[in-house]
């Protein structure tokens, strides 16, 4: 019977917890049908534009971006302008270069012509008066020519 009256207590307050556990439920399904804001489809209609708004923007930004990008890579060029007008320039200096040095040379040429000339006449010229002076020596000189041909 003890046993009985234990469990009749528990039971009463298991009871009266449950009572004022249903009666806060109540209480709160209450306030929350109060609070509550209907959601009409002209809110989501307008919650939905502002998005797809932000998202054509987002979506404008990144198409002018690639854009761009796809411009610079058409006017991209694998070796720059700089070093293309550095090896024009080389290239004119060379050219330059080997036309001064291949005209000096043939005016070097031509010099050392001239003088070599120049010293041929001086020793005809010497040739002559000593020949003019000694025509005897001349005479043996002409015939040994004749003899060594």
């Amino acid at each position: 019977m003890k046993k009985l009256d234990e469990i009749m207590e528990l039971m009463a307050d298991e009871m009266a917890d449950f009572k004022t556990t249903i009666l806060e439920l109540q209480r709160l399904s209450d306030k929350l049908f109060d609070l509550s804001i209907p959601i009409t489809t002209e809110a989501l209609e307008k919650e939905l534009n502002i998005f797809l708004k932000k998202q054509e923007t987002e979506s404008q930004q990144r198409d002018e971006i690639l854009k761009g990008i796809d411009k610079k890579l058409k006017n991209a060029r694998l070796i720059p302008n700089y070093l293309l007008i550095l090896f024009g320039i080389m290239g004119i200096l060379a050219l330059s270069l080997i036309g001064y040095f291949s005209y000096t040379s043939k005016e070097k040429t031509e010099q050392n012509f001239e003088v070599h000339r120049m010293i041929m006449e001086s020793q005809n010229k010497l040739y002559e008066d000593y020949f003019a002076a000694y025509p005897e020596i001349q005479e043996a000189y002409c015939e040994w020519l004749e003899g060594e041909r």
